[in-house]
């Protein structure tokens, strides 16, 4: 039986891959031995039972700086762990970005991995205004891109057979709506009847990739991607914020006032964090099957 180890497993990523697991149990990775790395596994199997009480799951304690490394041999690890948490100092953010990744990689070299799948960032790409491609030149701005950046060199040069998927914006029934994931936000307001509040002027282009096809995503880049190799991940149909804010009201049937707080400046072209999937859909036959649209719907319903 493969066994797994999963950082960030109690996250958006790392629910997500616990629900896929639990209504696909004939999925290849739903039959292996999956041990998820948590700063409080009481906490996540008290307020998600069904998800973290599956056959098969089990839990370790511990920051992804510094845990004790789990006994025994393991075939994979997905090393998905990053604060969501946006008020941490930039060198917070890049202690637990960086230091993690090495950590993670001396696990990974202890526990005779044969696969690491490191969830990077569309952030490394830095400000654009055209969808990002792997070929393009990283120019990241925060400390949260720099640090990712770092991550994949730390990882790629480790010797391990590491998978890099530079993950851009998603939906799903796991998503937080109440921090600052503008689609989250925007189908909360709906659901709670108030007013879409858009700080900016909405016309940023984004695209969102719906949970399920993100996993598939991981997993086929864990299994088939080359070495080294980044693979973006995430939808390329381009959406602007105020585009996304009428597509989530008219999904959800309501009649919420969309509010615009600035106006455009003039001459100025949108910020764009949109991928370029070209690799992934090419080399390893990847589609986002759920539209937009569908994605919003299922957010709603299945949570």
């Amino acid at each position: 039986m493969k066994r797994l180890f999963i950082t960030g497993g109690t996250g958006f990523f790392g629910k997500s891959m616990l629900d896929y697991r639990l209504r696909h149990p004939g999925w290849e990775w739903a039959k292996a031995e999956w041990t998820i790395l948590s700063r409080s596994p009481e906490r996540f199997a008290a307020t998600h039972p069904q998800l973290a009480n599956q056959p098969g799951v089990s839990f370790a304690a511990g920051d992804v700086r510094d845990f004790a490394f789990p006994e025994g041999r393991f075939d994979a690890v997905v090393h998905a762990a990053t604060s969501a948490v946006t008020t941490l100092s930039d060198e917070e953010m890049t202690s637990v970005i960086v230091d993690g990744a090495r950590h993670v990689a001396d696990f990974a070299k202890s526990a005779g991995c044969r696969k690491v799948l490191f969830t990077s960032s569309g952030a490394v790409y830095g400000p654009r205004i055209s969808p990002a491609s792997e070929k393009d030149e990283c120019n990241p701005a925060t400390a949260y891109g720099k640090g990712k950046l770092v991550a994949e060199r730390i990882l790629v040069e480790s010797g391990l057979d590491v998978k890099i998927a530079r993950c851009f914006a998603f939906v799903g029934p796991y998503l937080n709506r109440r921090i600052h994931y503008a689609i989250g936000n925007f189908v909360q307001d709906c659901i709670d009847n108030k007013p879409i509040v858009i700080n900016g002027d909405g016309t940023p282009l984004r695209s969102y990739l719906y949970a399920d096809d993100l996993v598939e995503w991981l997993f086929a880049i864990l299994e088939r991607g080359e070495c080294g190799r980044p693979y973006n991940v995430g939808s390329d149909r381009a959406v602007s914020i105020r585009g996304l804010a009428e597509t989530v009201r008219d999904v959800l049937g309501t009649k919420s006032e969309i509010v615009v707080k600035r106006e455009p400046p003039t001459g100025v072209l949108p910020s764009v964090y949109v991928p370029d999937v070209a690799r992934a859909r090419n080399e390893l036959g990847l589609s986002a099957k759920t539209t937009l649209e569908d994605a919003i719907a299922k957010t709603v319903k299945e949570r």
